[in-house]
Protein backbone atom coordinates (compact mmCIF):
# COMPACT_ATOMS: atom_id res chain seq x y z
CA UNK A 1 0.00 0.00 0.00
CA UNK A 2 1.47 3.70 -0.99
CA UNK A 3 0.52 7.20 -0.04
CA UNK A 4 0.08 9.37 -3.04
CA UNK A 5 -0.35 13.28 -2.81
CA UNK A 6 -2.27 15.46 -4.88
CA UNK A 7 -2.74 19.07 -6.07
CA UNK A 8 -6.47 20.15 -7.14
CA UNK A 9 -8.03 22.92 -8.50
CA UNK A 10 -11.92 23.52 -8.55
CA UNK A 11 -14.51 25.58 -9.19
CA UNK A 12 -16.58 25.23 -5.96
CA UNK A 13 -19.93 26.75 -7.28
CA UNK A 14 -20.37 23.29 -8.91
CA UNK A 15 -20.49 21.90 -5.21
CA UNK A 16 -21.72 22.03 -2.15
CA UNK A 17 -18.34 22.25 -0.50
CA UNK A 18 -15.08 19.41 -0.32
CA UNK A 19 -16.84 17.12 2.02
CA UNK A 20 -18.83 14.28 1.21
CA UNK A 21 -22.11 14.10 1.87
CA UNK A 22 -25.34 12.28 1.23
CA UNK A 23 -27.96 13.54 -1.46
CA UNK A 24 -25.39 16.91 -2.54
CA UNK A 25 -22.38 17.01 -5.09
CA UNK A 26 -18.70 17.09 -3.45
CA UNK A 27 -15.66 17.71 -4.48
CA UNK A 28 -14.54 14.59 -2.14
CA UNK A 29 -17.35 12.44 -3.49
CA UNK A 30 -16.24 13.32 -6.92
CA UNK A 31 -12.52 12.78 -6.63
CA UNK A 32 -12.90 9.42 -4.88
CA UNK A 33 -14.68 8.26 -7.97
CA UNK A 34 -12.24 9.17 -10.27
CA UNK A 35 -9.45 7.92 -8.47
CA UNK A 36 -11.40 4.60 -7.88
CA UNK A 37 -11.96 4.10 -10.99
CA UNK A 38 -7.93 4.39 -12.66
CA UNK A 39 -6.84 2.28 -9.17
CA UNK A 40 -9.39 -0.54 -9.68
CA UNK A 41 -10.81 0.30 -6.35
CA UNK A 42 -12.50 2.07 -3.82
CA UNK A 43 -10.11 5.10 -2.90
CA UNK A 44 -10.74 7.53 0.30
CA UNK A 45 -9.21 11.14 0.10
CA UNK A 46 -8.11 13.46 3.09
CA UNK A 47 -7.42 17.06 1.83
CA UNK A 48 -5.40 20.20 3.77
CA UNK A 49 -8.66 22.02 4.47
CA UNK A 50 -12.57 21.65 3.81
CA UNK A 51 -13.50 24.58 1.98
CA UNK A 52 -17.73 25.50 1.67
CA UNK A 53 -20.16 25.34 -0.41
CA UNK A 54 -19.17 27.85 -3.57
CA UNK A 55 -16.02 28.30 -2.20
CA UNK A 56 -13.16 27.56 -4.75
CA UNK A 57 -9.38 26.03 -5.01
CA UNK A 58 -6.53 26.84 -6.65
CA UNK A 59 -4.03 24.38 -5.12
CA UNK A 60 -5.95 22.33 -2.80
CA UNK A 61 -3.82 19.45 -1.38
CA UNK A 62 -5.43 15.72 -0.66
CA UNK A 63 -3.56 12.54 -0.87
CA UNK A 64 -4.95 8.69 -0.34
CA UNK A 65 -3.71 5.44 -0.02
CA UNK A 66 -3.83 2.46 -2.82
CA UNK A 67 -2.30 -1.31 -3.68
CA UNK A 68 -2.74 0.20 -7.48
CA UNK A 69 0.40 0.31 -9.05
CA UNK A 70 0.92 3.49 -11.04
CA UNK A 71 2.93 6.01 -12.65
CA UNK A 72 2.46 9.46 -11.49
CA UNK A 73 1.61 10.68 -15.41
CA UNK A 74 -0.80 7.59 -15.52
CA UNK A 75 -2.98 8.65 -12.06
CA UNK A 76 -2.46 12.37 -13.25
CA UNK A 77 -3.95 11.38 -17.14
CA UNK A 78 -6.17 8.69 -16.26
CA UNK A 79 -7.59 10.90 -13.20
CA UNK A 80 -8.18 14.02 -15.57
CA UNK A 81 -10.22 11.80 -18.01
CA UNK A 82 -12.55 10.85 -15.52
CA UNK A 83 -13.39 14.63 -13.73
CA UNK A 84 -15.63 16.69 -14.54
CA UNK A 85 -14.13 20.32 -15.95
CA UNK A 86 -14.52 21.66 -13.04
CA UNK A 87 -12.27 19.56 -10.83
CA UNK A 88 -8.48 18.97 -11.68
CA UNK A 89 -5.61 17.51 -10.88
CA UNK A 90 -2.68 19.32 -11.15
CA UNK A 91 0.27 16.83 -10.14
CA UNK A 92 0.95 13.61 -8.63
CA UNK A 93 3.53 12.82 -6.14
CA UNK A 94 4.31 9.84 -4.04
CA UNK A 95 4.62 10.46 -1.03
CA UNK A 96 5.60 8.53 2.77
CA UNK A 97 3.32 7.00 4.70
CA UNK A 98 3.99 9.42 7.46
CA UNK A 99 2.54 12.73 5.15
CA UNK A 100 -0.86 13.81 5.85
CA UNK A 101 -2.48 16.81 4.11
CA UNK A 102 -4.31 17.86 6.77
CA UNK A 103 -1.91 17.61 9.55
CA UNK A 104 1.53 18.11 8.64
CA UNK A 105 0.57 21.18 6.76
CA UNK A 106 2.74 23.85 8.34
CA UNK A 107 0.45 26.67 7.10
CA UNK A 108 -3.22 27.55 4.51
CA UNK A 109 -3.34 30.78 2.81
CA UNK A 110 -6.58 31.52 1.03
CA UNK A 111 -7.16 34.87 -1.08
CA UNK A 112 -10.07 36.60 -1.50
CA UNK A 113 -10.86 38.15 -4.50
CA UNK A 114 -12.99 41.76 -5.44
CA UNK A 115 -13.80 43.24 -8.47
CA UNK A 116 -14.02 46.67 -7.70
CA UNK A 117 -15.94 48.16 -10.65
CA UNK A 118 -19.14 50.21 -10.36
CA UNK A 119 -20.73 47.86 -13.23
CA UNK A 120 -21.06 44.08 -13.56
CA UNK A 121 -18.61 41.43 -15.42
CA UNK A 122 -19.78 38.88 -17.29
CA UNK A 123 -16.43 37.18 -16.38
CA UNK A 124 -15.92 37.34 -12.60
CA UNK A 125 -19.74 36.51 -12.28
CA UNK A 126 -18.78 33.84 -9.73
CA UNK A 127 -15.51 34.04 -9.72
CA UNK A 128 -14.86 37.45 -7.19
CA UNK A 129 -16.92 39.39 -5.24
CA UNK A 130 -18.24 42.58 -7.37
CA UNK A 131 -18.09 45.46 -5.45
CA UNK A 132 -19.23 48.30 -7.12
CA UNK A 133 -18.51 51.06 -4.24
CA UNK A 134 -14.93 52.51 -3.97
CA UNK A 135 -13.24 50.31 -1.39
CA UNK A 136 -10.08 52.03 0.83
CA UNK A 137 -7.35 49.34 0.60
CA UNK A 138 -5.15 50.98 2.94
CA UNK A 139 -8.42 51.26 5.43
CA UNK A 140 -8.43 47.78 4.95
CA UNK A 141 -5.02 47.30 5.53
CA UNK A 142 -4.45 49.37 8.32
CA UNK A 143 -7.41 47.22 10.05
CA UNK A 144 -6.15 43.82 8.81
CA UNK A 145 -2.84 44.43 10.96
CA UNK A 146 -4.57 44.34 14.10
CA UNK A 147 -5.79 40.56 13.52
CA UNK A 148 -2.05 39.31 13.12
CA UNK A 149 -0.74 37.05 15.43
CA UNK A 150 -2.22 34.77 18.15
CA UNK A 151 -5.56 35.39 19.18
CA UNK A 152 -9.43 33.93 20.35
CA UNK A 153 -10.71 34.28 17.02
CA UNK A 154 -14.31 33.97 18.27
CA UNK A 155 -16.42 36.78 16.94
CA UNK A 156 -14.72 35.59 13.30
CA UNK A 157 -16.19 32.27 13.73
CA UNK A 158 -19.63 30.81 12.65
CA UNK A 159 -22.38 29.64 15.42
CA UNK A 160 -21.93 25.98 13.93
CA UNK A 161 -18.03 25.81 14.14
CA UNK A 162 -16.83 22.51 16.16
CA UNK A 163 -12.97 23.22 16.73
CA UNK A 164 -12.40 23.05 20.04
CA UNK A 165 -10.31 26.32 20.41
CA UNK A 166 -10.94 29.47 18.98
CA UNK A 167 -7.36 30.34 19.07
CA UNK A 168 -5.39 30.61 15.59
CA UNK A 169 -2.31 32.02 14.52
CA UNK A 170 -2.50 34.47 11.41
CA UNK A 171 1.19 34.73 10.04
CA UNK A 172 0.33 37.27 7.34
CA UNK A 173 -3.06 39.51 6.06
CA UNK A 174 -2.91 41.85 3.14
CA UNK A 175 -4.77 43.94 0.85
CA UNK A 176 -3.57 44.69 -2.08
CA UNK A 177 -5.37 46.65 -4.96
CA UNK A 178 -4.04 46.53 -8.44
CA UNK A 179 -6.48 48.71 -10.84
CA UNK A 180 -9.99 47.19 -10.31
CA UNK A 181 -8.98 43.83 -8.55
CA UNK A 182 -8.25 43.96 -4.73
CA UNK A 183 -7.35 40.72 -3.20
CA UNK A 184 -7.23 39.87 0.79
CA UNK A 185 -4.95 37.08 0.95
CA UNK A 186 -4.33 35.31 4.94
CA UNK A 187 -1.92 32.90 5.44
CA UNK A 188 -2.79 30.76 9.19
CA UNK A 189 -1.64 28.01 10.90
CA UNK A 190 -5.36 26.52 10.86
CA UNK A 191 -8.51 28.47 9.95
CA UNK A 192 -12.15 28.14 11.67
CA UNK A 193 -15.71 27.54 9.95
CA UNK A 194 -16.16 30.87 7.99
CA UNK A 195 -13.44 32.73 9.69
CA UNK A 196 -11.74 34.54 6.34
CA UNK A 197 -15.14 35.28 4.68
CA UNK A 198 -15.95 36.77 8.12
CA UNK A 199 -12.66 38.64 8.61
CA UNK A 200 -13.59 39.60 4.96
CA UNK A 201 -16.85 41.12 5.63
CA UNK A 202 -15.39 43.35 8.42
CA UNK A 203 -12.72 44.39 6.14
CA UNK A 204 -15.07 45.37 3.35
CA UNK A 205 -17.26 47.40 5.82
CA UNK A 206 -14.27 49.21 6.65
CA UNK A 207 -13.23 49.84 2.79
CA UNK A 208 -17.33 51.23 2.19
CA UNK A 209 -16.44 53.34 5.11
CA UNK A 210 -19.31 52.12 7.01
CA UNK A 211 -17.12 51.14 9.91
CA UNK A 212 -14.23 52.85 11.10
CA UNK A 213 -10.51 51.52 10.92
CA UNK A 214 -11.30 49.96 14.66
CA UNK A 215 -13.69 48.14 13.91
CA UNK A 216 -11.71 44.84 13.10
CA UNK A 217 -9.95 45.04 16.64
CA UNK A 218 -13.08 45.74 18.46
CA UNK A 219 -14.66 42.66 16.61
CA UNK A 220 -11.95 40.66 17.66
CA UNK A 221 -11.61 42.14 21.21
CA UNK A 222 -15.50 41.18 22.03
CA UNK A 223 -15.33 37.39 20.98
CA UNK A 224 -19.08 38.19 19.68
CA UNK A 225 -19.90 36.74 16.79
CA UNK A 226 -23.02 38.24 17.03
CA UNK A 227 -22.44 41.79 17.38
CA UNK A 228 -19.57 41.35 13.48
CA UNK A 229 -20.58 42.46 9.80
CA UNK A 230 -21.90 40.35 7.54
CA UNK A 231 -20.06 37.02 6.12
CA UNK A 232 -18.61 37.69 2.69
CA UNK A 233 -19.95 35.78 0.17
CA UNK A 234 -18.56 32.43 -0.86
CA UNK A 235 -18.05 32.62 -4.46
CA UNK A 236 -14.93 35.00 -3.73
CA UNK A 237 -13.12 32.68 -1.92
CA UNK A 238 -10.39 30.33 -3.03
CA UNK A 239 -7.89 27.94 -0.99
CA UNK A 240 -4.94 29.12 -2.79
CA UNK A 241 -2.18 26.96 -1.26
CA UNK A 242 -0.86 24.39 1.77
CA UNK A 243 2.94 24.66 3.33
CA UNK A 244 4.66 21.33 4.08
CA UNK A 245 7.74 20.33 5.33
CA UNK A 246 10.48 20.35 2.62
CA UNK A 247 11.61 16.55 2.86
CA UNK A 248 7.63 15.40 1.61
CA UNK A 249 9.56 16.91 -2.28
CA UNK A 250 5.74 18.77 -3.12
CA UNK A 251 5.89 21.23 -6.11
CA UNK A 252 6.08 24.53 -5.24
CA UNK A 253 2.48 24.99 -6.77
CA UNK A 254 2.93 28.64 -8.70
CA UNK A 255 1.55 27.41 -12.76
CA UNK A 256 -1.24 30.23 -11.97
CA UNK A 257 -0.44 33.54 -12.59
CA UNK A 258 -2.15 35.79 -9.31
CA UNK A 259 -5.14 38.18 -11.07
CA UNK A 260 -3.69 40.92 -8.59
CA UNK A 261 -0.38 40.55 -10.44
CA UNK A 262 -1.58 39.53 -13.96
CA UNK A 263 -3.86 42.87 -14.05
CA UNK A 264 -2.76 45.81 -16.16
CA UNK A 265 0.32 43.64 -17.96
Amino acid sequence: MGRIAIGVEYDGGAFHGWQQQPHSSSVQETLQVALSRVADAPVEVAAAGRTDAGVHARAQVAHFDTAAERSPRAWLLGVNSALPATVNLRWVVPVPDDFHARFRALRRSYCYMVLNQPMRSALAAGRALIVHRELDALAMQAAADDLVGEHDFSAFRAAECQAPSPVRRIEALTVRRRGHWVCVQVTANAFLHHMVRNIVGTLLAIGRGDAPRARAREQLESRQRSTGEATAAAHGLYFWQADYPPEFGLPDDSAIISPIEAVGV
